[in-house]
């Protein structure tokens, strides 16, 4: 009997293959959404994750996320390196400064200052460049992204493409000269901003005066020791806040869902797909069973239980359901795979998001299943006689 369905629903193709592309379309929405939405909220906290190095980040306790840095004066880095249980603590300027262009446009970019010694902090993949040329005079390392974007020269005639900031180029950064010495890849931040490396001492010169510079410090601790001991004596020595990478990370992410409306404007996307899919597979899977009533009330007849019935109807859909969410979850990926690793909108797709879309499409099938079943049900079989 099963494979009777089955004849059945690949017998009547315009509605088979419409059942799989609305199918298809609803599986497309609910995950490209929502892995657009988990590429959106990553870049929240890019720069925490490419610094992977330190156990501790040491902040002002007024901090609510990465780009909230409130300044410290220098001497909290030495009052951190006193504390029992530091290996080492380096300090860390993490700021925004305006670049001008050769045309005199300005362009707002994150700088980034690394320890002058150890450099730690810096971009893990170095394109061009080596890392240790930050040393020299007036020297920055720029990020791919903003290479090739916003700080690219202008072009070289009225309808050309920009030109790609490359070695040896200079930069104007506040009125101060900067020699290009490297470019970097880095993981896009949440503004798209271009990512400005350079060391501690020139970034303090580079940006506006201030009394206070510190942004964070970068704290590894002794091997016998554990992550929460050493913050909390921390906290308790010098009354800044210690956190983790993930403790960070998830202040980060809360402070920009709780602030902004993308979680909302995201989320409805999805349940307007999750709808769509249902009526449109719903609809068309019902006109499907409508006009096969006459097998089933011929099946009947002939002695097909109920939950024969049932099982051949659930088939159908299972089926349907499986080849679609294969065609959605696989165009879905493969554009995924396509922008990966650009400076545009990206997705980021795990086993979580591809399981909970997998059951949507299952409760989608599932419904249209139901409503189909309960019209065969209520099918006499002297119908087939009329």
């Amino acid at each position: 009997m099963l494979s009777i369905a089955l004849k059945m629903l690949l017998g009547d193709r315009g509605k088979y293959i419409g059942i799989i592309t609305g199918i298809a379309l609803a599986s497309i929405l609910m995950i490209q959404q929502p892995g657009i939405l988990i590429s959106i909220f990553a870049r929240t906290y890019s720069f925490i994750t490419d610094v992977a190095l330190p156990d501790i980040w040491v902040m002002d306790p007024m901090v609510r996320f990465i780009d909230d840095s409130q300044p410290m004066l220098d001497t909290q880095l030495y009052r951190v390196r006193g504390v029992k249980g530091v290996e080492w603590a380096v300090p860390l300027y993490k700021g925004n400064t305006r670049v001008r262009m050769s045309n005199g446009q300005l362009v707002t970019s994150n700088m980034l200052g690394l320890d002058d010694a150890t450099l730690i902090g810096g971009p893990a993949v170095i394109l061009e460049g080596r890392l240790a040329d930050l040393r020299l005079p007036d020297s920055v390392i720029i990020d791919e992204a903003g290479a090739r974007g916003r700080l690219a020269k202008p072009p070289a005639t009225p309808d050309g493409r920009p030109i790609p900031l490359k070695v040896g180029d200079m930069l104007e950064i506040n009125d101060k000269r900067a020699v290009v010495v490297g470019i970097a890849r880095a993981t896009a931040t949440f503004g798209s901003q271009p990512i400005i490396y350079t060391t501690y001492t020139r970034a303090k010169t580079y940006a506006f005066s201030e009394r206070k510079m510190l942004s964070y410090i970068l704290v590894k601790i002794k091997p016998d020791e554990t992550v929460p001991a050493v913050a909390e004596r921390i906290s308790r020595d010098t009354g800044m806040a210690a956190r983790t990478a993930r403790e960070f990370k998830r202040m980060t992410l809360n402070y920009v869902r709780k602030n902004t409306s993308i979680l909302t404007n995201f989320g409805f996307v999805v349940v307007i797909g999750f709808i769509v899919g249902a009526a449109v597979t719903g609809q068309i899977f019902y006109n499907f069973t409508l006009d096969n009533l006459r097998y089933f009330a011929v099946f009947k007849a002939m002695g097909a239980s109920d939950r024969m019935l049932q099982g051949m109807i659930f088939v159908q859909a299972l089926l349907v359901g499986f080849i679609g969410f294969g065609f959605g979850a696989g165009i879905t990926s493969l554009v995924a795979a396509i922008t990966r690793g650009g400076t545009g909108l990206t997705m980021t797709l795990n086993w979580q998001l591809l399981l909970g879309s997998a059951i949507a499409v299952a409760v989608i099938v599932l419904l249209a299943a139901l409503i189909s079943v309960r019209k065969v049900m209520q099918l006499e079989p002297a119908v087939v006689f009329k």
